[in-house]
Protein backbone atom coordinates (compact mmCIF):
# COMPACT_ATOMS: atom_id res chain seq x y z
CA UNK A 1 0.00 0.00 0.00
CA UNK A 2 3.01 2.47 1.28
CA UNK A 3 4.16 2.03 -2.12
CA UNK A 4 1.92 2.51 -4.00
CA UNK A 5 1.22 5.98 -2.43
CA UNK A 6 5.09 6.77 -2.93
CA UNK A 7 4.50 5.84 -6.64
CA UNK A 8 1.34 8.23 -6.52
CA UNK A 9 2.83 11.06 -4.92
CA UNK A 10 5.79 10.78 -6.75
CA UNK A 11 4.08 10.78 -10.26
CA UNK A 12 2.50 13.72 -8.93
CA UNK A 13 5.93 15.88 -8.51
CA UNK A 14 6.46 14.68 -11.14
CA UNK A 15 3.64 16.34 -13.07
CA UNK A 16 3.94 19.31 -11.20
CA UNK A 17 7.68 19.84 -12.16
CA UNK A 18 6.86 19.37 -16.00
CA UNK A 19 3.62 21.82 -15.69
CA UNK A 20 6.42 24.37 -14.13
CA UNK A 21 8.90 23.95 -16.59
CA UNK A 22 6.14 24.28 -19.51
CA UNK A 23 4.86 27.17 -17.82
CA UNK A 24 8.32 28.80 -17.87
CA UNK A 25 9.27 27.52 -21.43
CA UNK A 26 5.95 29.27 -22.55
CA UNK A 27 6.75 32.48 -20.49
CA UNK A 28 10.41 32.58 -22.16
CA UNK A 29 8.97 32.21 -25.74
CA UNK A 30 6.27 35.01 -25.07
CA UNK A 31 8.43 37.60 -24.14
CA UNK A 32 11.25 36.06 -26.65
CA UNK A 33 8.65 36.34 -29.65
CA UNK A 34 7.10 40.03 -28.16
CA UNK A 35 10.01 41.52 -28.36
CA UNK A 36 11.36 40.06 -31.88
CA UNK A 37 8.35 41.61 -33.16
CA UNK A 38 8.52 44.98 -31.42
CA UNK A 39 12.64 45.67 -31.20
CA UNK A 40 13.32 43.36 -34.02
CA UNK A 41 15.09 39.86 -33.55
CA UNK A 42 18.81 40.92 -33.77
CA UNK A 43 18.28 44.36 -31.57
CA UNK A 44 16.65 41.97 -29.43
CA UNK A 45 19.11 40.46 -26.56
CA UNK A 46 18.90 37.08 -24.08
CA UNK A 47 19.32 39.77 -21.38
CA UNK A 48 16.03 41.65 -22.48
CA UNK A 49 14.07 38.22 -23.01
CA UNK A 50 15.00 36.86 -18.95
CA UNK A 51 14.60 40.02 -17.69
CA UNK A 52 11.18 40.28 -19.23
CA UNK A 53 10.32 36.92 -17.61
CA UNK A 54 12.31 37.32 -14.45
CA UNK A 55 14.49 34.53 -14.67
CA UNK A 56 18.61 33.91 -15.43
CA UNK A 57 19.91 33.67 -18.44
CA UNK A 58 21.28 29.87 -17.62
CA UNK A 59 17.37 28.90 -17.28
CA UNK A 60 17.04 30.80 -20.58
CA UNK A 61 20.02 28.51 -21.94
CA UNK A 62 18.13 25.14 -20.18
CA UNK A 63 15.08 25.62 -23.11
CA UNK A 64 16.54 27.00 -25.73
CA UNK A 65 20.05 26.41 -27.30
CA UNK A 66 19.99 30.25 -28.55
CA UNK A 67 17.28 32.91 -29.79
CA UNK A 68 17.47 31.65 -33.28
CA UNK A 69 15.94 28.11 -31.28
CA UNK A 70 12.94 30.34 -29.73
CA UNK A 71 12.25 31.89 -32.57
CA UNK A 72 11.83 28.74 -34.51
CA UNK A 73 9.96 26.58 -31.73
CA UNK A 74 6.47 27.07 -33.05
CA UNK A 75 7.50 26.90 -36.67
CA UNK A 76 9.20 23.52 -35.83
CA UNK A 77 5.57 22.65 -33.82
CA UNK A 78 3.70 23.12 -36.98
CA UNK A 79 6.09 21.12 -39.15
CA UNK A 80 5.57 18.41 -37.01
CA UNK A 81 1.88 18.57 -37.20
CA UNK A 82 2.43 18.30 -40.96
CA UNK A 83 4.33 15.71 -41.52
CA UNK A 84 2.81 13.49 -39.18
CA UNK A 85 -1.17 14.55 -40.88
CA UNK A 86 0.97 13.54 -44.43
CA UNK A 87 1.92 10.13 -42.75
CA UNK A 88 -1.98 9.82 -42.10
CA UNK A 89 -3.42 10.74 -45.59
CA UNK A 90 -5.27 7.13 -47.03
CA UNK A 91 -2.72 5.47 -49.36
CA UNK A 92 -5.00 5.37 -52.09
CA UNK A 93 -4.27 8.97 -52.64
CA UNK A 94 -2.17 11.01 -55.14
CA UNK A 95 1.37 12.27 -53.72
CA UNK A 96 0.30 15.88 -54.20
CA UNK A 97 -3.18 15.35 -53.29
CA UNK A 98 -1.80 13.98 -49.91
CA UNK A 99 0.26 16.83 -49.50
CA UNK A 100 -2.64 19.15 -50.47
CA UNK A 101 -4.63 17.34 -48.17
CA UNK A 102 -2.32 17.06 -45.51
CA UNK A 103 -1.42 20.77 -45.48
CA UNK A 104 -5.06 22.22 -45.20
CA UNK A 105 -5.94 19.96 -42.99
CA UNK A 106 -2.94 21.23 -40.50
CA UNK A 107 -4.35 24.79 -40.95
CA UNK A 108 -7.34 23.59 -39.75
CA UNK A 109 -6.37 21.78 -36.57
CA UNK A 110 -3.23 23.29 -35.64
CA UNK A 111 -4.74 26.67 -33.87
CA UNK A 112 -5.37 24.62 -30.56
CA UNK A 113 -1.48 23.16 -30.28
CA UNK A 114 -0.14 26.37 -31.19
CA UNK A 115 -2.73 28.27 -28.44
CA UNK A 116 -1.17 26.26 -25.79
CA UNK A 117 1.93 27.68 -26.38
CA UNK A 118 1.69 31.83 -27.47
CA UNK A 119 -1.69 33.57 -28.70
CA UNK A 120 -2.06 32.67 -32.06
CA UNK A 121 -1.34 36.42 -33.54
CA UNK A 122 2.05 36.42 -31.74
CA UNK A 123 2.69 33.56 -33.69
CA UNK A 124 1.58 35.10 -36.91
CA UNK A 125 3.31 38.44 -36.20
CA UNK A 126 6.70 36.39 -35.76
CA UNK A 127 6.65 34.82 -39.03
CA UNK A 128 6.84 38.29 -40.66
CA UNK A 129 9.80 39.01 -38.45
CA UNK A 130 11.54 35.14 -40.22
CA UNK A 131 10.60 36.62 -43.38
CA UNK A 132 11.99 39.82 -42.92
CA UNK A 133 15.13 39.05 -40.71
CA UNK A 134 18.03 37.79 -43.08
CA UNK A 135 19.44 34.85 -41.15
CA UNK A 136 16.07 34.02 -39.57
CA UNK A 137 15.08 33.35 -43.19
CA UNK A 138 18.10 31.81 -44.12
CA UNK A 139 18.10 29.44 -41.45
CA UNK A 140 14.49 28.80 -42.47
CA UNK A 141 14.94 27.89 -45.83
CA UNK A 142 17.51 25.34 -45.31
CA UNK A 143 14.89 24.23 -42.89
CA UNK A 144 12.30 23.95 -46.03
CA UNK A 145 14.79 21.57 -47.80
CA UNK A 146 15.75 19.58 -44.79
CA UNK A 147 11.57 19.08 -44.90
CA UNK A 148 11.49 18.53 -47.96
CA UNK A 149 13.88 15.84 -48.54
CA UNK A 150 11.49 14.12 -45.38
CA UNK A 151 8.98 14.68 -47.07
CA UNK A 152 9.97 12.99 -50.58
CA UNK A 153 10.94 9.82 -48.36
CA UNK A 154 7.74 9.71 -47.09
CA UNK A 155 6.12 9.56 -49.91
CA UNK A 156 8.66 7.35 -51.74
CA UNK A 157 7.55 5.01 -48.82
CA UNK A 158 3.83 5.47 -49.46
CA UNK A 159 4.02 4.54 -53.55
CA UNK A 160 6.96 2.06 -52.89
CA UNK A 161 9.17 3.53 -54.62
CA UNK A 162 13.23 4.53 -54.00
CA UNK A 163 13.87 8.11 -53.47
CA UNK A 164 17.30 7.74 -54.80
CA UNK A 165 16.93 6.29 -57.97
CA UNK A 166 13.26 7.30 -58.81
CA UNK A 167 12.94 11.32 -59.21
CA UNK A 168 9.36 11.60 -59.14
CA UNK A 169 9.21 11.99 -54.83
CA UNK A 170 11.47 15.07 -54.91
CA UNK A 171 10.02 16.47 -57.98
CA UNK A 172 6.49 16.56 -56.75
CA UNK A 173 7.64 17.64 -53.40
CA UNK A 174 9.75 20.59 -55.30
CA UNK A 175 6.62 21.69 -56.59
CA UNK A 176 4.57 21.70 -53.47
CA UNK A 177 7.56 23.50 -51.47
CA UNK A 178 7.55 25.91 -54.33
CA UNK A 179 4.08 26.88 -53.98
CA UNK A 180 4.29 27.24 -50.59
CA UNK A 181 6.80 29.88 -50.83
CA UNK A 182 4.67 31.45 -52.90
CA UNK A 183 1.94 31.12 -50.42
CA UNK A 184 4.31 32.70 -47.82
CA UNK A 185 5.59 35.56 -49.60
CA UNK A 186 1.58 36.57 -50.90
CA UNK A 187 0.39 36.58 -47.21
CA UNK A 188 3.31 38.15 -45.73
CA UNK A 189 3.17 40.94 -48.38
CA UNK A 190 -0.75 41.25 -47.68
CA UNK A 191 -2.56 43.02 -44.70
CA UNK A 192 -4.23 39.80 -43.02
CA UNK A 193 -1.96 37.85 -40.71
CA UNK A 194 -4.89 35.36 -39.99
CA UNK A 195 -3.72 31.07 -40.27
CA UNK A 196 -7.51 31.65 -42.08
CA UNK A 197 -5.96 33.84 -44.65
CA UNK A 198 -2.97 31.31 -45.10
CA UNK A 199 -5.35 28.46 -45.59
CA UNK A 200 -7.22 30.25 -48.04
CA UNK A 201 -4.05 31.26 -49.97
CA UNK A 202 -2.97 27.53 -49.80
CA UNK A 203 -6.10 25.96 -51.42
CA UNK A 204 -6.11 28.58 -53.66
CA UNK A 205 -2.36 28.45 -55.01
CA UNK A 206 -2.50 24.51 -54.86
CA UNK A 207 -5.53 24.27 -56.78
CA UNK A 208 -4.18 26.29 -59.46
CA UNK A 209 -0.82 23.83 -60.20
CA UNK A 210 -1.69 21.67 -62.65
CA UNK A 211 -3.76 24.29 -64.92
CA UNK A 212 -1.12 26.71 -64.41
CA UNK A 213 1.76 24.35 -65.27
CA UNK A 214 -0.63 21.90 -68.32
CA UNK A 215 -2.31 25.26 -69.66
CA UNK A 216 -0.84 27.28 -72.65
CA UNK A 217 0.84 30.36 -70.87
CA UNK A 218 0.27 32.38 -74.40
CA UNK A 219 -2.35 34.64 -74.15
CA UNK A 220 -1.62 35.41 -77.81
CA UNK A 221 0.99 34.34 -80.81
CA UNK A 222 1.35 35.85 -83.97
CA UNK A 223 3.43 34.20 -86.78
Amino acid sequence: MSATVNNGEENGMETLRERKKARTRDALLHAALELFTTKGYEQTTVDEITEAVDVSQRTFFRYFASKEEAAFFVPRLTETHFVEAVRARPPHEAPLEALRRAVLESWDTINEAIQQVVPLELHMGAYRVIESTPALLAAHLRRQQELEEELARIVAEREGLKVDTDPRPRLVVAVFGGVMRVVERMWIAGDDLSIEAMRELTADYLDGVGPALAGNWRTSHTK
